[in-house]
């Protein structure tokens, strides 16, 4: 097993190498063609290849790079594929910059645009094929985990089974059990992989002792006392080892820094996607004849209400509630905005403004936070930071992730702020455009799960009792 997981690692870095290395001479060696000077060894040419690495390098980075065997084939070609084009237009630029010159063009010229439509083209193919491949031979050399699934009731199971079961080739569930069952730590001795979903955090403590004790890989939930020690750190207090977690807030630099990147993001915004803005007005308008703009009451720092605009996609005068699957008070127009989020694009006044910033936790509608916060106390915590366009919760999640998953997130931006991470996520944001159909997922009704011992998922259990049957027959 060991060797095996070393093999695997090896291949990938290969093929990552391989991948990279490919990306770096479809850029080169079209461009080459036109500037002939790429082939010889000079500072301009080294400049020039240096950018392309490092910020190759630091796209993907942030994109989340060559995860094969951990990432499905599709979204691994969306984030290498957009960081690609990120430096592909950074590089492209910095040559055209380098072109400016006596020998060349006496002023700037963002010279073969056609080249560089080439050259992304090539590479977004090359990446589709290292994506699948890689896929195909990290899966070939070992099969599925055998997992188990341990939960406090079908509700919980129905928030979890079905994400599990969307990466089959990763897991594979063999038993469903309650934590409190008798047989619960034989389950867990029989499987590779466990997974514990809304276990009552005593018990959850022992399951994971002895989960350590066995080597199991181990996947649980977040709870407060997970996001808490998410921003703590060890310290040794003389002899005494504890974890020190401080009250966290933006310190002054901070937050001059967070405000300056609002308003120049948000002005630079305004201007870029006014034609945009102006064309969906117009389909708006055209479309029910309705006002184009809704403002809503909604929660910022500190619990300050605030109205946020919108595009309306939605009847006039309807109630404002969750959307739903097949909701009929979406208009025609207002689908193709919440596909794509353009609907948010006004929000862009909230941040220039200062009742919103560009990065934080989502803002929530001042009834519906009331509701929340009835049954998550914790919910408030999200309101240490002012509310934001985009986020973790915005990025990662969809419009019908659970309350709770989405207050984790949100707190575990709280606690690991950093401006960094604020570039990071800003970056990260154009993925949502790719991932348009299931981030904008309406609620449904919730798939349920029990714990019947007759209808636990054990397979291999029953494909032994069917080899012992077949044994028997033959015998006779």
């Amino acid at each position: 097993m060991h060797t095996i997981k070393k093999l695997k690692r090896t291949i990938v870095f290969i093929l990552k190498l391989l991948l990279f290395v490919s990306l770096f001479l479809i850029f080169f060696g079209i461009f080459g063609i036109h500037n002939p000077w790429l082939f010889n060894p000079s500072r301009t040419t080294g400049v020039t290849m240096v950018t392309f690495v490092v910020v190759g390098i630091a796209l993907m980075q942030v994109y989340g790079g060559y995860a094969v065997g951990t990432q499905k084939s599709k979204p691994i070609i969306y984030s290498m594929g957009l960081a690609t084009v990120m430096t592909d237009l950074v590089t492209h630029l910095q040559l055209s910059i380098m072109n400016t010159s006596e020998k060349n063009h006496d002023h700037f010229v963002y010279e073969t645009p056609h080249l560089l439509l080439l050259v992304i083209v090539l590479q977004v193919l090359v990446i589709a094929v290292f994506a699948y491949l890689g896929n195909f031979i990290y899966f070939s050399l070992e099969p599925p985990e055998k997992c188990c699934v341990i939960s406090s009731s079908p509700q919980s199971l129905g928030n979890i089974i079905p994400k599990i079961r969307r990466f089959r080739k990763q897991y594979e569930i063999l038993e469903i059990v309650r934590y409190d069952a008798k047989n619960v730590l034989d389950v867990i001795a029989r499987s590779d992989t466990v997974f514990l979903y809304d276990v009552p955090l005593n018990q959850r403590s022992d399951l994971i002792a002895f989960c350590y004790q066995k080597q199991k890989n181990i996947y649980y939930n977040f709870e407060m006392i997970d996001i808490v020690s998410q921003g703590a750190k060890y310290i040794t207090l003389d002899d005494k080892s504890l974890v020190m977690h401080v009250a966290k807030d933006l310190a002054l630099e901070q937050r001059i820094v967070k405000r300056l990147m609002d308003i120049l993001f948000s002005l630079v915004a305004l201007i870029l996607t006014s034609p945009i803005m102006l064309a969906v007005a117009v389909a708006i308008k055209l479309d029910d004849g309705g006002k184009v703009f809704y403002r809503q009451k909604r929660l910022t720092k500190y619990g300050r209400v605030f109205q946020v605009y919108k595009f309306r996609t939605m009847r006039e005068n309807d109630l404002n509630r969750p959307t739903f699957e097949g909701d009929d008070r979406i208009t025609r127009v207002g689908r193709v905005l919440r596909k794509y989020r353009i609907d948010e694009l006004p929000q862009m006044i909230n941040i220039f403004v200062g009742d919103m910033t560009l990065v934080g936790p989502r803002p929530e509608m001042v009834g519906l936070a009331g509701d929340i916060t009835k049954e998550l106390p914790e919910f408030s915590y999200r309101l240490r930071m002012k509310a934001g366009l985009t986020g973790l919760a915005q990025i990662a999640g969809k419009y019908n992730t659970s309350p709770k998953d989405k207050l984790v997130m949100d707190l575990m931006y709280i606690e690991n702020y950093s401006i960094w991470q604020d570039i990071k996520l800003i970056f990260q944001t154009f993925t949502v455009l790719f991932k348009a159909e299931e981030s904008t997922e309406a609620f449904h009704a919730q798939e349920l799960y029990d714990f019947d011992e007759d209808r636990v998922q054990n397979r291999s259990a029953r494909r032994e009792r069917e080899k012992s049957r077949q044994n028997r027959e033959e015998k006779s």
